[in-house]
């Protein structure tokens, strides 16, 4: 895969590519940040976050745990040796109201904050990457684009 700077367009119509694309962000992410991923359903959202926390676990020698969506319970948590992760999944909140009791930013300089569907949220925190998942027209291939990340 060839080196991705910030607003690139990445073809990810192979799982494979995801997987290497989530290596490669895993490298550059740090506590604190935070990422937010937008795109259709089915798009590979929670596929690409799968690869990120599996990664990870890999990295440290663990067994890799099955990520699935949060989409019922809204909040998976991950913990991976020091590091959390908080994988929230915002489909069902219908507005910006609910998202008041999440707390999503309460605490996170202490973990990786990554969000599918936060287009509710109004005010973009700081330490924000964006991914945004697209199909082509035909939808036989997906696309992202990143902000906020040189790869």
């Amino acid at each position: 895969m060839p080196t991705v700077i910030k607003n690139d367009i990445i073809d990810l119509s192979s799982e494979n590519k995801t997987e290497e694309l989530a290596s490669k962000i895993l490298i550059k992410l740090k506590t604190s940040d935070i990422v937010f991923l937008y795109g259709d359903m089915g798009v590979g959202k929670t596929t690409f976050v799968r690869y990120l926390v599996n990664g990870l676990q890999r990295e440290n020698k663990l067994k890799q745990t099955e990520v699935t969506s949060p989409t019922f319970n809204i909040l998976n948590e991950y913990s991976i040796r020091k590091i959390k992760i908080n994988h929230y999944d915002l489909f069902r909140l219908k507005s910006k109201d609910e998202l008041k009791n999440l707390d999503l930013f309460a605490n996170y300089k202490s973990a990786i904050t990554l969000i599918e569907w936060p287009e509710l949220i109004e005010v973009k925190p700081e330490n924000l990457i964006e991914l945004s998942f697209e199909y082509d027209e035909h939808q036989e291939k997906r696309f992202v684009q990143i902000k906020g990340l040189d790869l």
